[in-house]
């Protein structure tokens, strides 16, 4: 009973460690990811993305880039640019890179992993972009795409689109920073509860569970030279992994680094991160804009790209002999997180901006109501406060 209690109240600390390490890098990547949305807006990107061709792709690269990294609401996004006459190659490329090469990701992987996963993760969400080009102008049938185009019209409805605004004149006015301390207020509401789950799931996975277990699923993690079919099968099992805990790109980061410590490869790491488009909620989602079809369509694109993706990347750092070395991964549960440094200063520079912004959103928009009316969010939500359950029993348990 005292060794439960022990490692019940480590998994806690850990949790709660973990999302210190990383409250700052949200609040300076949601900050960042604010304004460019009320400055850049969505009517302005409708406006500029043609029909086909790189041209399209490169703006939709470009657009999803400045983008929010909120798998939902890039997939809201991703239709209305879909509706608009935006053909499938550049939405999806926007969609790709709004949830894979945004900055406040990096500046999430960069907190809890190496560089290598870093430029894993934008080099990775080129590629993807790349190939998903490649395997889209293949295989599309275009009458799948203007039946998709249809349902998505009937989804959304053709409303005339909206002014773009004089961004010049907004960023100077006072209406324009109030919005971006709504968009702020916004961005924290749509990941609050994944960014629970995930850190929670984390912290009960690093004190829980034991490397063996991570040896069986993940076939040849901690092998010094695990061969092709295993590089292989882990590149598989990481999107499976993804899929069951459907957390999202930002919750799941911590849990990367849990898998990185325990011997997972560097394919099956970047196969994991770029997963969160594969979960079911995403797909529930892609079948109601698209229809089952099309939805079943990209999803399968998505899976194809992303194994070849991260493998490109595993063996293409392997030839440079830049590969991230998992024996040098301090595992979370031994980590100091609570001292006095830079994380500590970054911490209260944004824990009061957050407060600020959140105090001038609530005096002229009110509290941001929640967002339940999806199944998922549903789920989430009571998950999320049975998370709260869990980490306040596991300080108990830490405090005896």
């Amino acid at each position: 009973m005292n060794n439960f209690l022990e490692t019940y109240g480590q998994a806690a600390t850990t949790t709660l460690g973990l999302f210190w390490m990383a409250f700052w890098a949200f609040g300076l990547g949601y900050l960042i990811s604010s304004m460019i949305q009320v400055f850049v807006t969505r009517e302005r990107m409708k406006k500029s993305m043609g029909e086909a061709g790189p041209k399209s792709v490169a703006l939709g690269t470009f657009f999803g880039f400045i983008s929010s990294s909120c798998s939902f609401a890039a997939l809201a996004t991703t239709r209305s640019l879909f509706t608009k006459g935006a053909s499938l190659i550049p939405s999806l490329a926007f969609l790709l890179a709004s949830t894979n090469l945004v900055i406040e990701l990096g500046i999430i992987i960069a907190v809890f992993l190496s560089w290598q996963f870093v430029v894993g993760e934008y080099l990775g969400g080129l590629l993807l972009i790349l190939l998903m080009w490649l395997v889209v102008k293949i295989t599309l049938p275009k009458s799948l795409e203007k039946k998709a185009r249809e349902h998505a019209r009937q989804e959304e409805g053709d409303a005339e689109t909206s002014d773009v605004p004089d961004w010049k004149k907004l960023i100077r006015s006072k209406e324009g920073w109030g919005k971006v301390a709504h968009r702020y207020v916004m961005e924290w509401k749509m990941v609050w509860k994944d960014v629970t789950v995930g850190f929670t799931v984390a912290g009960i996975i690093a004190a829980f569970v034991p490397q063996s277990f991570f040896q069986t699923l993940f076939i040849g993690s901690g092998s010094d030279d695990p061969a092709f079919w295993q590089i292989l099968m882990q590149t598989i099992i990481g999107p499976l992994a993804a899929f069951f805990t459907f957390i999202g790109s930002m919750g799941n980061i911590p849990l990367a680094a849990v898998l990185f410590g325990n011997g997972v490869a560097f394919a099956g790491i970047m196969a994991f991160i770029f997963s969160d488009l594969v979960v079911f909620p995403v797909l529930r989602i892609q079948a109601k804009y698209y229809g089952w079809k099309m939805a079943a369509y990209i999803l399968g694109v998505f899976l194809a790209i992303l194994v070849s993706a991260a493998l490109i990347m595993h063996y293409g750092f392997a030839a440079f002999d830049l590969l991230p070395d998992p024996s040098t991964a301090k595992s979370v549960t031994e980590r100091e997180f609570f001292k006095v440094d830079y994380t500590l200063f970054l911490n209260a520079v944004f824990g009061f901006l957050s407060l600020t912004l959140l105090g001038w959103s609530v005096k002229k928009h009110g509290v941001p109501n929640s967002e339940k009316s999806r199944l998922s969010e549903k789920i989430l939500f009571w998950l999320a406060m049975l998370a709260y359950l869990w980490l306040i029993g596991g300080l108990i348990a830490f405090a005896l």
